[in-house]
């Protein structure tokens, strides 16, 4: 048996590095920033530990571009490195100082980086890179680095920094010029590093300031000043230490111009994993437009994605806000957060602390919780169906809201509910609508009868109730055109119909006839009461559900005609008696005029049989006028 080891050639390492170390080049200056703020927070851990006892003094990290010389710079006055720091981190791919200073300091500070590899980002968009660093050791001298993107570098002393710190120096190839745009670099410095921990200056940008003269007139006028672009990365702080304010601040500068939030939920944990945070919950109204790049997702403060689909359950995809771990690193590819343990472990403790922040806005201010609630069901909807864990947390608090505008918990709905609408297979029947204003006549039928009726008009209702008739098997839901209401809740005491059986034919056998108008119309005759309407449209609540899903989710509908029953009460008197005592063109007219004012009553009736409809009836009341 042979050992050995794996050989690596250097020549082949630079041209990996520029095409495939990271999937999108404009992640080089995140990573050398990255390392801008690690030399000034190791420099700052040194000063607190009493080992660096000099002036700390101005440690702004500066962003400079050079068009004329073709570089970019970044500058900070951290902690530099001495020649042989230089020649043993710089020379050595993958060798993280990070790491090092990490274990030996690791209680006190705060690094960004881990692994070493992202200095070397550089080459992805520089022919050249010079390091002209000085140590913040004493009698230390400067030193400057180069290399042009092979293996080849040189190294010596330089009298071209004469202060402590760092110059990272990358000379722009010639397919990456686009970053000597200041435009462009404002853009990334906003995007990567705009909440980091030290100050990040990038030249000067004009205000307009208002001062006060001597004659005591107020003046405005146009100045420069420096160009900061970090702002309070807020999640860090303790809560009991933060005014509504401080947390509309952070939400107005992550979405600029959107609408105020209801509510946020911040979140801070130590053990056993590091996340702190702030959620947001906007208004969504009866929208399911999941904007999926609205968390942001950043580690020790630095930028990493907004794509967070693996670190939070889908359902909360719908809330924006910030996420920031150190425990996710800031290179991580999307199939390690899909393995990831402490992932698994975020994803968990944010339903918890979501579900339990919502438990407390009910538990306080249940009238307030009711208020926001349009805005707010679809979000513990959606969660409800999504994750079992938050369905079982959101029971205590999701509403339920019937069309008089009172809001119940499903439990207390249920209980209110049980006596008067458990059909004869005990189960509580849920009657609803989705259009109140359109089912207004079948709504004050069930209220008359003693029932009560729901509003499920939100985007994700369908679902929403097949979910819950599948966790609670003593449920169904019923729209309240689904059925005749003596069906809908079938108690097992049907009438009798006065119609003889050949009597019946005959009503079916003219309705059909006046049904074949409409593509999908099935004639039903039923024995309902006196009371209900003699000619009633209904639609198969499977059938309906199953069309509304498949819009929901997207499905492309297919030419199918909409099917609907035609429900004729064989009890009403104009069916038992007027009808049949008619001859056969007046049965046709009445049987034809009580179709269509059903099909009226659903907005059914439409185009020509509308215009033919409306006409008739003209047309009645006008020989109606005249004869009298």
């Amino acid at each position: 048996m042979e050992k050995g080891f794996i050989s690596v050639q250097a020549e082949n390492i630079f041209p990996i590095i520029k095409q495939f170390l990271y999937s999108d080049r404009e992640v080089f200056l995140r990573e050398l920033v990255a390392n801008a703020v690690d030399a000034t927070t190791k420099l700052q851990t040194l000063a607190r530990k009493g080992e660096f006892k000099g002036t700390l003094g101005d440690v702004t990290i500066d962003i400079l571009i050079d068009k004329k010389q073709g570089t970019l710079t970044i500058r900070d006055s951290g902690i530099g490195m001495t020649r042989e720091e230089v020649e043993k981190y710089l020379n050595q791919v993958a060798f993280s100082s990070a790491q090092e200073f990490l274990q030996k300091y690791k209680e006190d500070a705060q690094i960004i980086g881990h692994f070493g590899l992202g200095f070397y980002s550089a080459f992805m968009v520089a022919d050249k890179v010079e390091v002209i660093t000085k140590s913040w050791q004493a009698d230390a001298q400067a030193v400057i680095w180069t290399c042009e993107g092979n293996p080849e570098y040189t190294i010596d002393y330089t009298d071209r920094r004469s202060e402590r710190g760092t110059d990272v120096v990358l000379y722009i190839s010639e397919d990456s010029k686009e970053f000597l745009e200041e435009s462009r670099i404002q853009a990334l410095l906003d995007k990567y590093c705009r909440f980091l921990p030290v100050p990040i200056r990038f030249g000067k940008r004009k205000e307009t300031v208002t001062e006060e003269g001597k004659d005591g007139k107020k003046k405005t006028k146009v100045v420069e000043v420096d160009n900061i672009i970090n702002k309070p990365a807020i999640w860090r702080k303790s809560p009991s230490s933060l005014k509504d304010e401080d947390y509309l601040a952070l939400y107005e500068a992550l979405y600029p111009y959107s609408e105020q939030p209801m509510f946020w939920v911040h979140l801070n944990i130590d053990y056993p994993f590091h996340l702190t945070g702030v959620l947001y919950f906007p208004k969504l109204g009866n929208a399911l437009e999941i904007q999926r790049n609205k968390i942001q997702l950043y580690s020790n403060y630095m930028f990493v994605t907004d794509n967070v689909k693996e670190i939070v359950p889908e359902f909360l995809t719908l809330l924006h806000g910030v996420i920031d771990s150190p425990d996710i690193p800031l290179n991580v590819s999307r199939s390690y957060l899909q393995s990831d343990s402490n992932v698994r472990k975020i994803a968990s403790y944010i339903t918890r602390k979501v579900a339990e922040r919502l438990n407390d806005l009910f538990k306080k201010d249940r009238k307030g919780f009711e208020q926001k609630w349009d805005d707010l069901g679809i979000f513990i909807k959606y969660g409800m169906i999504s994750d079992d864990k938050f369905y079982e947390k959101a029971l205590k608090f999701a509403l339920l809201k019937n069309v008089d505008g009172d809001y119940f918990t499903i439990e207390a709905y249920k209980e209110k509910v049980k006596a008067q609408q458990t059909n004869k297979d005990k189960k509580i029947v849920l009657l609803y609508t989705n259009d109140p204003v359109s089912h207004d006549g079948y709504v004050k039928a069930a209220k008359a009868r003693g029932y009560d009726v729901l509003v499920m008009d939100m985007v994700i209702d369908n679902h929403f109730m097949q979910h819950l008739e599948y966790k609670m098997d003593d449920l169904t839901f019923a729209r309240i055109d689904a059925d005749t209401l003596d069906h809908l809740i079938d108690k097992g005491e049907g009438q009798d119909s006065v119609l003889s059986e050949e009597e019946k034919k005959q009503v079916e056998a003219i309705f059909k006839e006046v049904a074949k108008e409409s593509d999908g119309a099935t004639v039903v005759l039923k024995a309902l009461s006196v009371e209900a309407l003699p000619v009633q449209i209904t639609r198969p609540e499977f059938l309906r559900r199953m069309r509304e899903m498949q819009m929901v989710s997207g499905v492309q509908q297919s030419d199918m005609p909409d099917f609907f029953n035609v429900v004729v009460n064989t009890n009403h008197p104009l069916i038992a008696k007027t009808l049949l005592s008619q001859d056969a063109a007046q049965r046709r007219g009445l049987a034809r005029y009580l179709y269509h004012l059903a099909l009226l009553q659903n907005g059914m009736l439409k185009g020509e049989s509308l215009t033919t409809f409306v006409q008739e009836r003209l047309r009645t009341l006008a020989e109606a006028a005249d004869a009298s």
